[in-house]
């Protein structure tokens, strides 16, 4: 799951406030979408690496996921510096490191009978109809009801880390989620990063003004990315389920 500190922070400085930045998710759109293609792209070449030299991706991966978290710390230390001229390079890098790593799962998900090319594109479409949905719903939450939705979120997402850190820990002794568990942790991933979704559009104009589109461009991404991937762990596990 792609680092979602700044999705806490937004929430932090939210709280109690008004609209500082009723312009700032328009702003920050192109770069979310300029992000994404990147992100494909970094897919796109790593899936080439994975079908021509399955060992030389297997021994970047880990050096790729190591580099995207140092970047992502990076980026947004450069964005709340305000430096765009730096930013959006780092961006562009990290978008592409992002993509790299995804490739690892969405080869799996061409691979898994019943799931394929038509998985990947139904969790791409599930992006952006929640987008839709989201931008409805968050744009029209009371403060009440903002706030609360915010930090039910917010509390879901850390136990959710945690989960994830402990099937990662567990795997390292060659235990593995049985497929019911996994169905269960990736649909409630998608709940949360469906509902982060919503949150965005109702925090990130309560926390940044209309020149800090960066940071909502950073944030925004993060949940759409964590969203595709849970969306498409809960297709690769339904179909893993139904072939065994």
């Amino acid at each position: 799951m792609s680092n979602t500190s700044n999705f806490r922070k937004a929430i932090n400085e939210s709280q109690k406030k008004d609209i500082v930045g009723p312009n700032v998710i328009a702003n920050a759109l192109p770069i979310v979408g300029s992000g994404l293609i990147l992100t494909g792209l970094g897919t796109y070449g790593g899936l080439g690496i994975i079908n021509s030299y399955p060992e030389t991706f297997s021994s970047t991966f880990v050096i790729a996921v190591i580099l995207e978290l140092v970047f992502f710390f990076i980026v947004n230390r450069v964005i709340n510096k305000n430096n765009q001229s730096i930013a959006l390079p780092l961006l562009s890098i990290y978008s592409l490191l992002s993509g790299y790593t995804l490739s690892g799962i969405v080869y799996i998900a061409l691979g898994t009978e019943g799931v394929g090319i038509q998985g990947v594109g139904i969790s791409a479409f599930g992006c952006g109809a929640t987008f839709i949905i989201a931008r409805s719903i968050g744009t029209n939450l009371s403060d009440q009801d903002g706030m609360a939705l915010t930090k039910t979120v917010q509390l879901g997402l850390i136990a959710l880390l945690a989960v994830i850190i402990g099937q990662f820990i567990f795997s390292i002794f060659g235990f593995y989620t049985p497929s019911w568990l996994e169905i269960a942790f990736s649909g409630l991933g998608v709940f949360l990063f469906a509902g982060a979704a919503v949150v965005d559009f109702y925090v990130l104009p309560r926390s940044y003004n209309d020149k800090q589109y960066l940071a909502a461009a950073l944030s925004m991404y993060l949940t759409y990315i964590n969203l595709f991937v849970f969306i498409l762990r809960l297709v690769i596990s339904l179909n893993d389920r139904d072939n065994n």
